[in-house]
């Protein structure tokens, strides 16, 4: 049975894992010469085995070997990570988060903005998501 969320994964198959979320697909030579902190290519093959196996990477064969790419999950990886790192550096405030996010200097589309408005509204009239710390 697959993890619920990237969270469950080890430290190295979560990196590998994310490393080729990233990247879309690529083999296991290319995601080896992209990892922070490198691995053997029989450690980096083993890694994504055990992530095919749990059903988060699926392999189909290339001109080069073997091509690798996450399966599917968009939303459940992105809403995982995105928890992972509101606990790490903003001590679980996502207030805190959004507005470093915010702070990043991108300038927002109309649509976007208007979006946030919108968020922020329901969650401040709903108490949904309130910081509890």
């Amino acid at each position: 049975m697959p993890p619920t969320s990237i969270d469950q994964l080890p430290r190295r198959e979560r990196e590998v894992f994310e490393t080729l979320y990233r990247l879309e697909q690529a083999t296991a030579a290319t995601l080896r010469g992209v990892l922070a902190d490198p691995l053997s290519d029989s450690a980096v093959r083993t890694l994504l085995s055990r992530l095919e196996v749990k059903g988060l990477v699926r392999r189909t064969a290339g001109p080069d070997g073997f091509v690798y790419a996450p399966v599917p999950r968009t939303d459940a990886v992105a809403e995982s990570a995105l928890k992972r790192m509101v606990e790490t550096f903003f001590a679980g405030s996502a207030a805190s988060a959004a507005t470093a996010l915010l702070g990043l200097g991108q300038t927002l589309t109309p649509d976007e903005a208007e979006a946030l408005r919108r968020t922020i509204d329901r969650m401040g009239t709903s108490g949904e998501g309130e910081d509890r710390s």
